[in-house]
């Protein structure tokens, strides 16, 4: 089953000024900040993530519940692009709750410099 949520930690973010952060507000619903294993690297006008399975390196984000993941998914896959694929991964709400959810991973060579924090900063 495909699960609903979606993390983001880049340019999906609340108060982002692209319009596919606009549709994702506009058909999920907010349900906090959160975190997911990972390294975070600078790309530039956006940020990219990795997989980690160090126990201190996270990445720091929102999630979301989808309305309907069936159709919005493919819209914010083809904003992605082929540099990112989206997978399953474990996301600790800052709730301490704990879910599966959906999150874009950077796929090429190791990009740029990492952002320690895990914390991409937020931008217009």
């Amino acid at each position: 089953m495909t699960p609903p949520f979606l993390f983001v930690y880049g340019t999906l973010r609340r108060g982002s000024a692209n319009r596919f952060a606009r549709l994702l507000a506009a058909h999920s619903r907010f349900l906090g900040t959160a975190r997911i294993p990972g390294r975070l690297y600078n790309l530039g006008r956006y940020p990219g993530a990795v997989a980690s399975g160090a126990p201190r390196e996270w990445v720091a984000g929102e999630v979301f519940r989808m309305d309907h993941p069936g159709k919005l998914l493919p819209l914010l896959d083809a904003y992605e692009g082929a540099r990112f694929e989206r997978v399953r991964a474990p996301v600790r709400l800052s709730s301490g709750i704990a879910l599966e959810a959906w999150v874009y991973l950077y796929r090429g060579n190791t990009p740029g410099q990492r952002i320690i924090s895990g914390l991409w900063p937020r931008r217009g």
